[in-house]
């Protein structure tokens, strides 16, 4: 007697409900079998969707599949009948592999029907009818038979698929993130792929026109790097003219590269207003359009695979360079591109779920090359600046040299009696303005050190928020194992210190969010704010920290508008800094214990908003009171002396004002910001 395998029903339901767990990603999957079938045109149709129960309608005009290509392709689960290494009558790659992601598409609903004509054999077509139901009360595949039908037709070739009876409701979201990734997907630089994959919802047209609008060439550089068979790199930077401003081959990069041959591209844009002036574009549009399309898009065999260049996914980590250098970096936002890759030799691997690559060296070396020619990129920017900046230095002192010298002509023509005293008031001034350069020179240092530390914590809280989630979530699990393990023995023996390494772990998790928060940006460009949601929001940011520190945090918001013209940054920035001294001063030594108390308010009057922050701790030290806005003063031996400095700063750049009591009604400091209202018209 023979044995063999036999598959269960069930794992349908795994590998179909389990694998594509989204509507969006399985109907990409569908339209990309209509891309390999040579369709030139393919339309997903949405009916009654918004509840339980709907239909979706995928229809292509491709080559169509004969009765073979039913029974052993499209219903060959784990295998696909397309030849990966050789192209289509129409010259494609074919994009499929495993046929797993058909199979999560049409799990979606309760029924699918098969309608496709193939173009080999005109004039018939082959229909087929799956209900899923069938399956639940079979113990294996086999028992549930699938006839296919054929009969004759005047229809022209293509594939035609319905499937009813969705499980799910799908909401406006779904619907906008499935437009996006079909206009995506077939590569929306302006290259003609020969195919188009179209939604039939309104918000498509309005979606694809946006993407269509296309403003590369109001980009400020255009990045273009090849990789070729050989591993080797050749790179090149093009101006708004289309001129080569930098270029750099083989030698210049860390090469040889043992990946697959590859372009990769970015428009890399200035968002400033000055950026546009005389340009038939506006910022806000490209920021409109960047929005949607922005990041770095992977296509593979000239198709977008998922999740490269999604909002959120920025697989080439350039947000976290932008962070160290915010002027020179382009970021998600700031640029759009695309790594193109063949991949003849198959050396790279989707993952099951067929949400990107497996990361194998290909994949991995792929990468390398592009964040080291972004890197050439930036160096060869910052090498741009520092001699710009260099030029303007040795042009400044040679006007301050040539205006030292026609003063001192001037001088040389006044009387004898005046040039004395001209000299005297002349060297009184410079004293003046050397003691003032001094000064600033100071408080720069000071910046600096801080944006140095900014910039050294940003980075790695952004290293450190993974494996600190990763760490809470495994101190968890030996939570829960050690619980069933244990019984009643595991609170007396190791409980305790359990949930003390969980308490510990959620700490380091919620550090890494709040500076990555506090840095963003969007926070530094001027708007009209609403201060209260900014102060509500700031509070809300230190309230875990607050809490660890046992400090009772109070935030009295106004009820009437507190709108001003400002950052919201510079806001975050005075508020921050005033808790972060509160938190200090209950922390110097010799305090007696007692209830820690902390309290933010704001208040409004016709034409201020006042951000008022006091607390019960020390106050002011009396030899401090009239030094403490000063760069450097601090009664913390361990402190920088520059958050008050950064208050004054920041209420001074809003156009405002700031009061400190040395021991106000709770018993500690009290400080309060007057900043000028900004009335909205009804």
């Amino acid at each position: 007697m023979m044995a063999r395998f036999r598959v269960s029903t069930d794992i349908l339901r795994r590998l179909g409900e389990e694998l594509i767990t989204s509507l969006d990603q399985g109907l990409v999957e569908l339209v990309k079998n209509a891309h390999d079938a040579d369709a030139r045109e393919c339309t997903v149709e949405l009916r009654n969707v918004e509840e339980p129960g709907g239909t979706v309608i995928i229809t292509d005009n491709g080559d169509g599949m004969s009765r073979n290509d039913i029974l052993d392709g499209w219903l060959v689960l784990g295998r696909s009948r397309k030849v990966a290494r050789e192209r289509t009558p129409l010259g494609r790659w074919p994009a499929g592999s495993k046929g797993l992601g058909r199979l999560g598409a049409l799990r979606m609903g309760d029924e699918v029907r098969l309608v496709t004509r193939p173009r080999g054999q005109p004039f018939f077509e082959h229909s087929l009818c799956i209900r899923w139901p069938d399956f639940e009360n079979r113990d294996v595949i086999d028992d549930v038979e699938l006839p296919i039908h054929s009969t004759q037709t005047q229809a022209p070739p293509g594939t035609h698929i319905e499937i009813h009876g969705l499980k799910t409701p799908v909401n406006e979201s779904i619907v906008h993130k499935l437009a996006r990734e079909l206009i995506l997907l077939s590569d929306p630089f302006g290259d003609s792929s020969g195919f188009k994959s179209t939604l039939v919802v309104p918000r498509f047209k309005v979606l694809e026109e946006l993407v269509e609008r296309a403003y590369f060439d109001d980009a400020e550089l255009q990045l273009v790097a090849d990789l070729d068979a050989k591993g080797r790199v050749s790179a090149k930077v093009l101006d708004r003219s289309g001129n080569v401003r930098w270029h750099c081959d083989v030698e210049g990069f860390k090469g040889p590269y043992r990946a697959p041959a590859a372009r990769f591209e970015v428009w890399v844009f200035l968002i400033q207003g000055s950026s546009f002036e005389g340009r038939a574009a506006t910022m806000g549009e490209v920021r409109k359009w960047l929005k949607e399309v922005g990041g770095i898009h992977l296509y593979h065999r000239g198709l977008r695979v998922r999740p490269y260049g999604d909002p959120g996914h920025d697989w080439l980590d350039m947000n976290l360079a932008r962070s160290r250098d915010p002027v020179l970096r382009p970021s998600t936002n700031t640029a759009i591109g695309r790594l193109t890759v063949l991949d003849e030799g198959e050396a790279l691997f989707p993952k099951t779920d067929r949400t990107g690559f497996i990361e194998n060296e290909a994949f991995s070396e792929l990468r390398r090359f592009a964040r080291n020619v972004l890197d050439w990129m930036h160096d060869q920017r910052l090498k741009e600046r520092t001699e710009k900046k260099a030029r303007q230095k040795e042009q400044a002192t040679e006007l301050a040299k040539r205006a030292d010298q026609d003063l001192q002509k001037t001088l040389n023509t006044l009387p004898e009696a005046h040039r004395s005293t001209v000299k005297s008031a002349i060297q009184k001034r410079e004293s003046a303005l050397k003691s003032e350069r001094d000064q600033l020179l100071e408080e720069l240092t000071l910046y600096q050190t801080m944006a140095s530390v900014g910039t050294a914590v940003s980075v790695f809280a952004h290293e450190i928020e993974g494996p600190a989630t990763d760490l809470t979530l495994s101190i968890e699990a030996v939570e829960r194992r050690s619980r069933k393990v244990m019984a009643a023995r595991y609170e007396t023996s190791i409980g305790k210190q359990v949930e003390a390494a969980k308490l510990s772990a959620i700490r380091v998790a919620r550090f890494a969010t709040l500076p990555l928060a506090l840095l963003k940006k969007s926070k530094r460009r001027k708007i009209t704010l609403d201060v209260n949601e900014t102060v509500e929001n700031t509070v809300s940011l230190f309230a875990p920290y607050l809490r660890d520190a046992y400090i009772t945090l109070r935030c009295e918001l106004c009820n009437e508008t507190t709108y001003i013209q400002g950052s919201v940054a510079a806001i975050e920035a005075i508020v921050s800094n005033l808790i972060t001294n509160a938190v200090k001063a209950f922390r110097r030594p010799g305090l007696p214990l007692r209830e820690r108390k902390l309290i933010v308010r704001t208040s409004a009057t016709y034409g201020q908003v006042l951000i008022v922050v006091l607390h019960n701790g020390p106050g002011i030290p009396r030899h401090l009171e009239e030094r403490i806005w000063l760069p450097g003063v601090t009664s913390d031996e361990n402190g920088t002396g520059l958050g008050l400095t950064i208050v004054r700063d920041s209420v001074s750049e809003l156009g405002g004002s700031i009061q400190a009591i040395p021991a106000g009604p709770l018993g500690g400091a009290e400080f309060t910001i007057f900043l000028p209202r900004k009335r909205i018209q009804p």
